[in-house]
């Protein structure tokens, strides 16, 4: 309970929020505060990849941005990514002034969301990419000695062997992409591929280095700060779906935003849990399962630049491999107790 008291929190202030907002504006508080609430529920049921990917990653980061990753990290996810970024999108592929957007997004939904459709594939195509590259980059690996789905992810970590093949393969999806949507998706792409090569080699260096980082308070500091940058990129590539999918609810961007935000808090409050209580050393797929979740979302993610997924599909999707994974980490510890025994 008491990871959550901060979600609860913002649950009550966003519904009362969107209570208020809803009167003001369209004259429907009560359908606001329970489009909010839906949006919110929707967020966390389609976030449990994401939680578990994140907590993978936090458990290598100090308290201190642990905390800023729940607190920073929080506004980051909720009016940069789900408020600001789509406004710049729009802005860059309209030709318009993030002003004039943030104005048409609050006084004008429809032309709103009629210019975030038209910019759906690009938006995506980012997302996609980057998961892609981060589920590619986590199976082919020589040294990963723990498979779950044994058949593929042996075989898989072989692929290592092949020099940049994460890249190469990834270029392949975009020449498929390119030859239905046209070159802004191939840019978009690109720059997905090219934000999760810098982010994920400055990582690696700051990992190999730990020795000489740890007697430099200045590069520590620096370290802690792309992890965290690191992190909010996986969330933003996580939440840019259901960022788009939410305006099948309501074309109101403010109380998209709320509902948004109460599951991002949520999400954020699992992942703080996930880390303290060592959940991941305890059921040893679940790491496995988050990033089969995330390779089918990118999939996803790409087969919506041409064609519409519900969101109860991407949702079900990565649930049914979280809990597959839990499943089979609970059947494993048992059967090492009873050889213990």
């Amino acid at each position: 309970m008491k990871y959550f008291i901060g979600s609860y929190i913002v649950t009550i202030l966003g519904l009362v929020g969107a209570y208020f907002w809803g009167e003001h504006i369209h004259g429907t508080g009560l359908l606001c505060v329970f489009i909010a609430l839906i949006l919110g529920v929707l967020e966390v049921s389609l976030s449990f990849d994401n939680a578990v990917v994140n907590a993978m990653k936090l458990e290598k980061m100090t308290p201190v941005w642990r905390h800023r990753f729940l607190t920073w990290g929080i506004a980051i996810a909720v009016f940069g990514m789900r408020f600001l970024f789509p406004i710049l999108v729009v802005s860059i592929f309209a030709k318009l002034s993030m002003i004039e957007v943030t104005k048409i997004a609050l006084t004008n939904s429809d032309k709103y969301a009629h210019y975030l459709t038209l910019t759906h594939a690009p938006i995506v195509t980012f997302g996609g990419m980057f998961l892609l590259m981060l589920f590619l980059n986590y199976f082919f690996d020589r040294n990963k000695d723990v498979h779950w789905i044994r058949k593929l992810e042996e075989p898989m970590a072989h692929f290592d062997h092949i020099k940049e093949i994460e890249v190469i393969l990834s270029l392949a999806v975009l020449l498929i992409l390119y030859n239905v949507c046209g070159l802004k998706v191939v840019i978009s792409g690109i720059c997905g591929i090219l934000t999760y090569l810098v982010i994920d080699g400055v990582t690696h260096y700051l990992e190999h280095n730990e020795d000489k980082i740890s007697n430099c308070k200045q590069i520590g500091g620096c370290a802690g700060f792309v992890s965290f940058l690191y992190l909010e990129l996986i969330d933003a590539s996580f939440s840019l779906d259901g960022v788009l999918g939410a305006f099948a609810l309501s074309k109101d961007v403010v109380i998209i935003t709320i509902g948004l935000a109460i599951g991002a808090m949520f999400v954020r409050s699992l992942t703080i849990m996930l880390v303290e209580k060592k959940t991941l050393a305890r059921f040893r797929y679940l790491e496995h399962g988050a990033h089969w979740a995330i390779g089918a979302l990118a999939i996803i993610m790409f087969i919506s630049t041409v064609k519409e997924v519900p969101e109860i599909v991407t949702g079900l999707i990565g649930f049914g491999f979280i809990a597959a994974a839990f499943v089979s980490s609970v059947i494993y510890n048992k059967n090492l107790e009873n050889r213990i025994a």
